[in-house]
């Protein structure tokens, strides 16, 4: 069953040992992205080839979600107000 939606990004926890998770770090880095993006794209793709109906309609919706997540990326305004701007030394 799943968790009512709180409008957030869910995070789950899972065991591995650090030097496989350290390990991986550096694999994706080298391939140009990061664990997160890499894991997220796993379970897409597990999805997409193992899921039946229920899952695959999940998964659209879970990709709008992540569309519109980063639609708003970058467009909030600081959580702390920006340092006043220092007047120019006079010459």
């Amino acid at each position: 069953m799943t968790p009512a939606d709180d409008g957030h990004t869910f995070i789950t926890r899972f065991r591995i040992p650090r030097r496989m998770w350290d390990a991986y770090g550096r694999v994706t880095e080298r391939l140009g992205t990061d664990r997160s993006a890499d894991l997220v794209n796993h379970v897409r793709v597990a999805i997409k080839t193992h899921g039946d109906d229920r899952d695959l309609t999940d998964l659209a919706a879970a990709e709008q979600e992540l569309t519109g997540r980063r639609s708003r990326k970058g467009g909030r305004p600081p959580k702390t107000p920006a340092a006043p701007a220092r007047p120019e030394e006079e010459h």
